[in-house]
């Protein structure tokens, strides 16, 4: 189950670009019952270890822009930092049913966001003037998210470069892969030196990561990436109401 779930997960993936960490944190947490703060840090850690495999791809194009990446993780970093032992404060405090509702909360957000995205035509474009040195203020929450969820840093990254930055598509993607990948890596740190998480599972998924990367790189030319992603932000929309919806329960029947 658990390699089969690796390998959607990163099929998924490699078919729609949605990044992994906002993928695997609903999962494990509704369909294995894997408590939020490890399936945060499972999915932290299962992100950078997909992105690790493009990001040399990315250098060698010279598809990143490292003076635009060095204002993204200006902010960035101690974003994700912030992120993480807010995590971990709050688990200490035993607000499990708080932390479920919050990460719904972004889950939505995140997902009505990108649905907006989804269905703006095809050639729109914002206003590309550089406005670069913006970037560590927006990145700054969007490290903590990526810290608390393990989600946006790909999703809110790229929509913040194409609109503050004249870069290039390909720059846009290789820019934001990089950052990904440093905010998966940063925050799974985090949440490993705290000890949450599963060595186990996170093995699993990786094994089976391999194989869907693979598959869905394979196929990726064959299937049309838009309605895909359209329908797994949907996706996504539900399992994050599905969060609040529970929360609620949990919070009335406690008064």
């Amino acid at each position: 189950m658990q390699y089969a779930i690796g390998f959607m997960i990163a099929l998924f993936i490699a078919l729609t670009g949605v990044g992994a960490g906002t993928v695997t944190v609903p999962v494990l947490i509704l369909f294995l019952g894997v408590p939020a703060p490890v399936a945060v840090a499972i999915g932290l850690t299962f992100s950078a270890a997909v992105k690790l495999v493009l990001v040399p791809a990315q250098i060698f194009r010279q598809q990143v822009a490292w003076r635009t990446l060095g204002y993204m993780l200006l902010g960035g970093v101690p974003g994700v930092l912030v992120g993480s032992f807010a995590l971990k404060h709050l688990v200490t405090g035993g607000s499990q049913n708080l932390i479920n509702a919050l990460l719904g909360a972004i889950l939505v957000g995140t997902a009505s966001w990108q649905i907006y995205a989804s269905l703006r035509p095809a050639g729109w474009k914002p206003d590309a003037a550089d406005r670069s040195p913006i970037l560590p203020w927006l990145m700054f929450p969007v490290g903590a998210e990526v810290g608390f969820s393990s989600a946006g840093a790909g999703a809110l990254g790229s929509a913040a470069l194409l609109a503050l930055t004249p870069l290039l598509p390909a720059q846009v993607v290789g820019t934001d892969i990089v950052f990904g990948f440093l905010m998966s890596l940063i925050g799974s740190g985090a949440h490993w030196f705290s000890h949450a998480t599963d060595p186990q599972l996170l093995i699993h998924l990786i094994v089976g990561g391999v194989f869907g990367a693979v598959s869905g790189t394979l196929v990726s030319g064959t299937i049309p990436r838009r309605p895909l992603r359209l329908a797994l932000w949907i996706w996504l929309l539900v399992l994050g109401g599905q969060f609040l919806v529970h929360s609620y329960h949990v919070l009335a029947a406690a008064r």
